[in-house]
Order: C-alpha cells, then sequence, then structure tokens
C-alpha cells in the first residue's frame, strides 16, 4: 500500500513552534507541515540547539504552538481528553525514572495506567499486553530485576516496553539511543524498525545518530536554520537537503555513502 492510501496517524498543518512571552515572541521554525503514516519509523534530526525537543514537546502538548494545527488519527490534539490523548500518544523521554526501585515488570505496567480503573487493578488483558511489550523487547529475563541494577542500554529497552505496554498508535522517543555505545545505538534503532514494521506503529524518534537513521527509516524529518522538510532519505538525499544541516567548512555529506565525513 503506498502512503498515499495508507492512514495518517499524525499531521501538523502550518504548525509554528517557539516561545512566547511579554517580551515577545521567538519563533524556532515555521510552516512545519508533515503527515506521518502507520507503521512508519521517522527519524527526526538537525544540528544541536535547531529546536527538535521544541517540535517533540510541542508534538506531545508540553507546550503550546504558536500557530497552525497537531492531528492525530484526524483529529485536533487540542481535541483529546488527557485520558484519551493517553491511548493514542506515548511518550519516551531521556530523563531519570522517578523511582529506580520498581522492577521492571512494574514500570512497564504503568503503560497501563490509562486504561486500568481507579484502584489501578491490572486485567487478564492489561496482564497479557504487558507480557507481550516484555517478549517483543526481549527483556523476559529482566522481568524481575530491579530498574537500578539496569545498564543504560537495558532501562532504554524497559521504557519502550513501557510505551508498547499503553498500546498506542504513536510513539513518540527523544533521543532514545543518549548515553549508549555505538553498538546499543544500532541495537535500539534496530528494535524500532523491527517494532515499527511487525506492530504497526508509527514511531517518531529525534537523534543525533543521523547515519543510521539514514539506513533505518522510512521518512525523516531534517530540521535546519531555514526549513522543516520531511520525506524519505532517498529523496532527502536526492534533494542535497542533508547538505544543509552543518557548516561545509568542516562537515560534508557523501550522497554516494549516505554518510558524513570530516573534511580534510
Amino acid at each position: 500500500m503506498s502512503k498515499q492510501q495508507s492512514h495518517i496517524v499524525l499531521e501538523t498543518r502550518n504548525l509554528s513552534i517557539g516561545y512566547a512571552s511579554k517580551k515577545g515572541t521567538q519563533v524556532i521554525a515555521d510552516g512545519i507541515n508533515i503527515a506521518l503514516h502507520k507503521g512508519e519509523l521517522v527519524g527526526l534530526v538537525g544540528a544541536n540547539g535547531i529546536g527538535k525537543s521544541t517540535l517533540l514537546r510541542t508534538l506531545t502538548t508540553v507546550q503550546k504552538p504558536l500557530e497552525g494545527a497537531i492531528y492525530i488519527n484526524s483529529k485536533a490534539i487540542t481535541d483529546y481528553a488527557t485520558v484519551e490523548l493517553a491511548k493514542q500518544l506515548s511518550l519516551v523521554l531521556t530523563e531519570p525514572i522517578a523511582s529506580k526501585n520498581l522492577s521492571v515488570f512494574e514500570l512497564v505496567a504503568l503503560g497501563r495506567q490509562p486504561y486500568t480503573n481507579w484502584v489501578g487493578n491490572l486485567s487478564d488483558t492489561d496482564l497479557k499486553i504487558i507480557e507481550q511489550a516484555l517478549q517483543q523487547t526481549n527483556i523476559i529475563a529482566l522481568r524481575d530485576k530491579k530498574c537500578f541494577e539496569l545498564s543504560d542500554g537495558q532501562l532504554q529497552k524497559v521504557m519502550i516496553a513501557r510505551a508498547l505496554a499503553q498500546d498506542t498508535d504513536l510513539i513518540i522517543l527523544d533521543e532514545p539511543t543518549t548515553h549508549l555505545d555505538m553498538y546499543h545505538k544500532a541495537y535500539i534503532l534496530k528494535l524500532l524498525q523491527k517494532l515499527a514494521q511487525e506492530t504497526g506503529k508509527t514511531i517518531l524518534f529525534s537523534s543525533h545518530e543521523i547515519d543510521l537513521a539514514i539506513q533505518l527509516c522510512d521518512t525523516m524529518i531534517v530540521m535546519s536554520s531555514t526549513a522543516v522538510v520531511s520525506g524519505t532519505p532517498c529523496q532527502l538525499i536526492a534533494n542535497g537537503t542533508f547538505n544543509t544541516l552543518f557548516p561545509k567548512d568542516l562537515i560534508a555529506f557523501d550522497p554516494t555513502t549516505g554518510s558524513f565525513k570530516v573534511r580534510k
């Protein structure tokens, strides 16, 4: 099925992001028009300080857009009640978790909060979904370990499992490979690719691992100082989009290898 025929999970229309205060408005980026389809792995890339986190915060209602609109499953994000939105969108942040004394199972089970009753009892369905999330992220063997016993890579898999247990159409991750070595960076992004393909969920992540994202993503969103552009990696390479990311005096993009190289 082509993208034109498939379901759009997240869409922005003339979105403008930034900060408004009494002193004035600081626009980080504007005219953002993106459409992310069901089952896509989407990488958001750009130089440090360009506004990737601001865009993700806006897409997840942590901060308000300056202008424009955001839609999830064709419904304006502002029309969702908090609990309803939690059944559409799950978020994985880089901030430390509140309590590392929780077991892996307990942390993953927190993903079911939008569905449990007011006392938080887990139903048979909840338990089945939690077990499935543990299996999908290959952490069954860790289920009884405390989170403080885990490596950074293991903990990142647990956080992804919690998002899977939340059972949303859209999962957004802010820098999921931070603090990981090269092997685990590749492992986490390959896991996200596999999950998007197998679950049909749309997974959007921000990353500095541009070379890996080019290899693994279905769609990429590239933020530069002049525009926010989305497309397949091949389209973006052909359009010269990656050449706009960094000053050309030091780093150049090689379209033949799909990677950045330091100029000699």
